[in-house]
C-alpha cells in the first residue's frame, strides 16, 4: 500500500478568494517556465504528479485552477497534497472553459468558482485536506487495477521493442566516447538538485560522461556542469543548453517522426535521431548501456511504483523493462542526499588547520635552520606591525 508522507497545514480560508493575471498553458511543464508569484495557474493536468505539483510550487503562484481532476483516482497521485501543503489554493475541476482564457487575463479565484470581474468562468472545488485524504484513499483501493494494466502494456511493449531491449537493434552511432567510462544520467525530476550537489566529487574525481535528458541538460548547467550528450524529444530544454557544444540526439517516435529535429536544425545545430517507444529518460539509459559504459548513475530518474504511475501507464513499462535490460550497470543516485551529508563541521576545519600550523611550528624549532627561519618570520611581523602602526596610529 502506498503511504503518504505529507503534513497537511491548515490554510487561509478559501471563501477569501486570490485574484491575479492568469498564465494559461495545457502542459503544466511549458506553463512553469513562465509563471511568475502572484500569478494564477491556469492547467489541464490530470492526476497532477509530483514533479509538476514541486515545478508549480516554486513559481509561488496565487492559485492554481485545473480544468481536468487534480486526482482522477487511477492512483495516489501526490501532486495535489504538495500544493495544498505549500498553502496555495487549488480549484480542481473547473472546466474546460478556463482554457480559453487570454494569457494575462486578471482573474479571481473565490467560494469554489473562478472569475473574470464579475463574470463567472468557470466553476470547480476549492480542494483541502480532507478533500485530498478521501481522493487519496479511493485512488489506493483501485491500485490493483493499475497493476493489472500495468502488466499488460509491460508485455505489449516488450513484443514492439524486443529487438531494441535485447539486441540493440536501431541504436544509432554517436561521436560521444563512451566505452569502458561511467555515465551520470541527470532527470529533472525528484531530488535532482540534492543529489547533483552530493555527487560534485564524484564528478570530479570520475569525469563521467554527462548525459541531460531534456530540462536535465539545463540542471547539470544550472550546477556548474557542461553535458556531453543531451538526450530527449527537446519539448523542456533552452536553447541555451541546446547551444553548449552538446551532442544532440532526439528522441523520435517509432515511425521516425521527430518534431523536435526542427527545433535543434533551427539553432544551427545537427542532430542524431533516435526513434523508440520508450520514454526518453528510457532511451538515454540504452544508449549508455549499448555503446559499452561501465557504470551508469541515475539523478532524478523514476524508480518507486507511484513514480512510475507519475509517468502514465504508457511510460512505466518502458522504463521497467529498461531497467533490467541495463541490470548491474545502473546505480540510482536517488535520495543520496538524504542518506548522506558530511558531519565535518566549520570550527572542526579551523581547529584541525590550527593543529596542522602548531605541528609545523614545533617541527621547524626542533631545528637549527627551522629556528632561524621563523626568527626571520618573527622579525618580518614585526617590522610589518611597526609600520602598520605609523601609517594608522
Amino acid at each position: 500500500m502506498v503511504q503518504m508522507s505529507i503534513r497537511l497545514p491548515s490554510r487561509r480560508d478559501p471563501t477569501e478568494g486570490c485574484s491575479g493575471p492568469a498564465r494559461v498553458d495545457r502542459r503544466t511543464k511549458n506553463l512553469t517556465k513562465r509563471l511568475r508569484p502572484g500569478d494564477v495557474a491556469v492547467i489541464d493536468h490530470t492526476d497532477i504528479d509530483r514533479v509538476s505539483a514541486e515545478a508549480l510550487v516554486a513559481c509561488r503562484p496565487a492559485a492554481v485552477v485545473n480544468a481536468a481532476a487534480s486526482t482522477s483516482g487511477r492512483y495516489p497521485n501526490l501532486g495535489p497534497e504538495i500544493i495544498v501543503a505549500a498553502g496555495i489554493p487549488l480549484l480542481d475541476r473547473a472546466g474546460p472553459e478556463v482554457m480559453e482564457l487570454k494569457d494575462g487575463t486578471t482573474v479571481r479565484v473565490e467560494d469554489g468558482g473562478l472569475l473574470r470581474g464579475s463574470t463567472p468562468v468557470g466553476a470547480g472545488r476549492l480542494l483541502d485536506a480532507d478533500a485530498i485524504q478521501e481522493a487519496m484513499t479511493l485512488a489506493r483501493a483501485g491500485l490493483s487495477a493499475e497493476i493489472e494494466a500495468f502488466a499488460e502494456n509491460t508485455m505489449d511493449y516488450l513484443r514492439r521493442e524486443r529487438e531494441l531491449l535485447f539486441d540493440g537493434v536501431g541504436v544509432p552511432d554517436i561521436r560521444t566516447e563512451i566505452d569502458g567510462r561511467h555515465v551520470l544520467i541527470v532527470v529533472r525530476g525528484y531530488h535532482y538538485k540534492e543529489d547533483l550537489e552530493t555527487l560534485r566529487a564524484y564528478i570530479r574525481e570520475y569525469k563521467p560522461v554527462l548525459i541531460g535528458v531534456d530540462g536535465g541538460a539545463d540542471a547539470l548547467i544550472e550546477a556548474r556542469h557542461t553535458p556531453d550528450l543531451i538526450v530527449g524529444d527537446m519539448d523542456s530544454v533552452s536553447d541555451a543548453a541546446l547551444r553548449c557544444g552538446a551532442e544532440i540526439v532526439v528522441h523520435a517516435y517509432r515511425d521516425g517522426n521527430a518534431p523536435g529535429v526542427a527545433r535543434v536544425r533551427a539553432l544551427g545545430v545537427d542532430p542524431v535521431v533516435f526513434p523508440a517507444t520508450g520514454t526518453s529518460e528510457d532511451v538515454a539509459m540504452l544508449l549508455a548501456d549499448d555503446k559499452g559504459a561501465s557504470l551508469i548513475v541515475a539523478v532524478g530518474t523514476h524508480v518507486t511504483l507511484v513514480e512510475f504511475l507519475d509517468k502514465g501507464r504508457s511510460g512505466m513499462a518502458s522504463t521497467f523493462l529498461t531497467r533490467l535490460r541495463v541490470g548491474g550497470k545502473l546505480v540510482d543516485a536517488k535520495g543520496v542526499s538524504r542518506l548522506y551529508r558530511t558531519r565535518i563541521s566549520s570550527l572542526s576545519i579551523a581547529l584541525m588547520l590550527l593543529v596542522g600550523l602548531l605541528a609545523l611550528g614545533a617541527a621547524l624549532w626542533s631545528t637549527a635552520g627551522g629556528r632561524a627561519m621563523l626568527e626571520v618570520l618573527a622579525a618580518w611581523a614585526d617590522d610589518l606591525g611597526t609600520a602598520l602602526e605609523g601609517v594608522f596610529g
